[in-house]
């Protein structure tokens, strides 16, 4: 009984060992099971957290590229290379989507490097043709256009039916051996839509057979960024062009082509180069907008500069600089050449015909470094004064500006004069004046132009006199010719007096008006003041126009007395140019003759005696002698 109880007792804990060891293996099965499918989540999940780490990195890198002042080309492609490095991807490309008179085409903007991108690389560097500007095929059953027009993500694996669509005019054996170079199996077309303005397609070559919807939406976050990168890119580029173009017209602006002309300057010293400026100025624009309205005005400005455009070679810099003032950088051209192109300018602008107003002129200058000047300041200003003439001498023609030993004249000098003085804003008076005057400086007609100066002068000396009555400077000019004749100036000097009579006061524009209109006597600071506008004059406002530098001395020494009294170098005797005696001696004359704030007018014979009292002192004896028989002679030729 016992043995056999043993038995029982030693088969059920065998039995018990059994069932224990029988559970256990079961639950080391279900452990080892459980460490399995661990190991392989651990597996999938450190790839997921590799591929969001890289997706990671790939979009910072756009934010850093997006905050970035770089080209949209450079941005662009630096995108591409980020996809195609940190996401593994055999090949990222973007394509945008472009427009001409033959219809739209792709043309390709970013690309990361690929051995079937360097097949088509050398395929076009055979036929010269850089790939940037290759045109693509755009059709709409393409795959790339669906994804575009539809605006969604598009994959497929027939990567090289994309391909070969687009390299639609490449020859077969190219073809053939780009196609045995595809190592991809998917490509994936993402549209790119910035502001939901369509700009092109990304697309994406993998190595994988099909994107999930994980891929996908890292694809979509990344083009969302590459359309953010695209605009602020071009947001960047149009603030840059606004800041150096001119809004109505879209040619560059004054501030752009001052910078470009001092670059061409610089490079055209160095390499012993020529270049070239044109000066053109509409004409009548004043008439245009007086008679249509201020749109047939603009609409001229624009169609001249649509000309400009249209006639410019790609290296040219076609300006507006304000109003109706036109002017053409031409690196590397000489006068002759200059020439030819600005009469194809004004050809064209005269041939073409306008809504409404018609047909328009422009008055054209032309000048050439280094043949006219090698500085740069007298260069702008010899063109202007081409343009001057052109405009005086009728418009509608082109003028080559004169070498220093060419002829001038005077009423192009002093014309030329008093549009620097005015356009360049060198006097303190009204806007508006100096608009109105402008205005009529560039409407003088042929004929006109000598009266249409005497105006002028007449109008900037009643800006700081309002006793100076119209017709006095056409008076002052003639009195003062005929003195010089007595006298015996050559006629050179005798245009030189002409033009300075006209510009000698200018300085008085400098002085306050409660100076100059001042009833009580001036204390000596205020006096002090008015001594100085001769040197106003020839230094600061009349110095910086070069073709009136021996005009200068005139008009710095015309209040200088003959006894060495006077200012603002107490000169005396014959040191005093005789032309600055004769204006000193004219312009005291007519102050005699006019009302003051702080005294009545003389008589004609009263101002006679007094100057006669200053002979020796104020004036030379001789010129003295020589006025009053003019004035004699005139007082006899009136009875």
């Amino acid at each position: 009984m016992d043995f056999f109880k043993k038995i029982r007792d030693y088969t059920q804990k065998v039995n018990e060992i059994e069932y224990s060891i029988s559970n256990n293996k079961k639950e080391f099965i279900e452990v080892y099971e459980r460490n399995l499918a661990l190991e392989k989540e651990i597996v999938q999940r450190t790839q997921e957290l590799d591929q969001a780490n890289k997706a990671f990195l790939t979009l910072k890198h756009v934010w850093e590229l997006m905050n970035s002042s770089e080209p949209l080309s450079t941005v662009l492609q630096k995108l591409v290379n980020s996809l195609h490095g940190e996401m593994g991807y055999i090949n990222s490309t973007i394509l945008q989507v472009c427009n001409d008179e033959k219809g739209k085409y792709y043309k390709v903007k970013a690309f990361s490097e690929s051995p079937i991108l360097v097949k088509i690389k050398q395929y076009l560097a055979e036929k010269n043709i850089d790939i940037h500007e290759y045109h693509l095929k755009y059709d709409s059953n393409m795959l790339i256009t669906r994804a575009i027009e539809e605006k969604t993500i598009i994959q497929s694996s027939d990567y090289l039916n994309v391909i070969n669509n687009l390299l639609y005019d490449f020859n077969e054996d190219y073809i053939n051996q780009i196609n045995k170079l595809g190592v991809s199996k998917n490509v994936i077309c993402i549209p790119l839509c910035p502001a939901n303005i369509p700009f092109g397609v990304m697309m994406v070559f993998s190595s994988r057979e099909a994107a999930d919807d994980k891929e996908l939406n890292f694809l979509t976050l990344f083009a969302n960024q590459v359309e953010m990168a695209i605009t602020i890119a071009n947001l960047f580029e149009n603030l840059k062009k606004e800041a150096v173009t001119d809004s109505l017209t879209e040619l560059y602006n004054r501030r752009y082509f001052n910078q470009a002309i001092q670059k061409e300057a610089e490079r055209a010293q160095r390499l012993h180069q020529p270049f070239s400026l044109i000066s053109l100025d509409l004409d009548y624009l004043k008439k245009i907008n007086d008679t249509y309205g201020h749109f047939f005005g603009d609409l001229a400005i624009r169609t001249i500069a649509d000309i400009l455009k249209k006639n410019a070679r790609s290296i040219d810099i076609p300006a507006r600089l304000g109003g109706e003032e036109f002017s053409v950088l031409l690196p590397g051209v000489d006068s002759s050449g200059a020439m030819i192109a600005a009469e194809r300018i004004r050809a064209a602008i005269e041939a073409q015909e306008l809504d409404t107003i018609g047909h328009v002129t422009a008055s054209i200058g032309v000048a050439t470094f280094p043949e006219h000047s090698i500085k740069l300041d007298e260069l702008l200003d010899m063109a202007d004064q081409a343009m001057y003439k052109s405009k005086i001498n009728g418009r509608n023609r082109v003028t080559l500006a004169k070498t220093v030993d060419d002829e001038t004249e005077w009423h192009e000098v002093a014309f030329g004069a008093f549009m620097d003085i005015l356009t360049k804003q060198k006097i303190p008076i009204p806007n508006k004046i100096a608009k109105e005057i402008t205005s009529k400086l560039k409407s003088i007609d042929t004929g006109e132009t000598k009266s249409t100066l005497f105006s002028v002068a007449d109008t900037l000396a009643q800006t700081y006199n309002s006793h100076y009555k119209r017709g006095i400077t056409k008076a002052k000019v003639s009195m003062a010719i005929e003195l010089a004749r007595k006298m015996e100036l050559a006629k050179e000097d005798i245009d030189k007096l002409k033009i300075a009579v006209m510009l000698y006061d200018v300085g008085k524009l400098m002085i306050p008006d409660e100076i100059l209109n001042k009833k009580e006597p001036l204390t000596e600071e205020e006096k002090q003041k008015i001594k100085e506008h001769p040197l106003i004059a020839a230094r600061k406002i009349l110095q910086p126009i070069t073709n009136i530098a021996d005009i200068i001395p005139i008009i710095e020494a015309h209040h200088e007395n003959w006894d060495g009294t006077g200012y603002p170098n107490q000169l005396s005797g014959s040191s005093i140019p005789i032309s600055s005696q004769i204006i000193l001696l004219v312009d005291s004359y007519f102050a005699i003759t006019q009302a003051r704030p702080y005294r009545v007018a003389h008589s004609k014979d009263e101002a006679i005696e007094i100057i006669k009292l200053g002979a020796g002192k104020k004036w030379n004896e001789k010129l003295v002698e020589q006025f009053v028989d003019l004035v004699n002679e005139s007082k006899r030729q009136n009875r």
